[in-house]
């Protein structure tokens, strides 16, 4: 089989070398996606880019995110390696967020992402603007949003290629 210029072979076949993950590496990668792709993490990552934090400093800078989201957040970003959490023998008690050195090499890429999402946000609304005029048209058309090549087609995906728009 030869390999294309896009890492895969002819056949289907994924690519094991350089780059591109082997097919053990795929969950775990996923993991680690799943986790530092989440919104919520990425704005975390953000507040912590420059210095400790304390997590009433975060919850009040990240606007939206409950206060059990963003235990559970900080939790998870703690078990992955990114986060330290440093508590202070004080009276109240004083806990504060930084990045570790992992975390810390996260900051380039999340900070290029979160630019890439403000540089292209009228492009965003636009898209879904269009997508959500479209939805909202064949569903007019359509009655119940599934389509059969196109048609409404009624009896539900017992006919075969039904597929729903929703």
């Amino acid at each position: 089989m030869r390999q294309s210029e896009t890492g895969v072979t002819q056949g289907g076949q994924a690519h094991t070398g350089g780059q591109y993950p082997q097919s053990a590496e795929c969950p775990k990668i996923s993991q680690v996606l799943a986790r530092v792709g989440e919104k919520w993490s990425v704005l975390i990552i953000i507040m912590l880019a420059d210095r400790p934090r304390r997590f009433s400093d975060l919850k009040r800078s990240i606007g939206g995110i409950s206060q059990r989201m963003l235990t559970l957040c900080l939790r998870g970003l703690e078990r992955d390696g990114l986060v330290k959490r440093t508590v202070f023998p004080v009276v109240p008690p004083r806990v504060e967020y930084e990045l570790t050195p992992l975390g810390q090499s996260l900051r380039e890429p999340v900070t290029q992402l979160a630019t890439w999402a403000k540089a292209h946000l009228a492009e965003l609304d636009t898209a879904r603007a269009e997508f959500d005029r479209r939805e909202a048209l064949a569903q007019r058309q359509h009655g119940d949003g599934r389509e059969w090549n196109g048609q409404a087609r009624a009896g539900g995906a017992a006919n075969g290629a039904l597929s729903s728009r929703r």
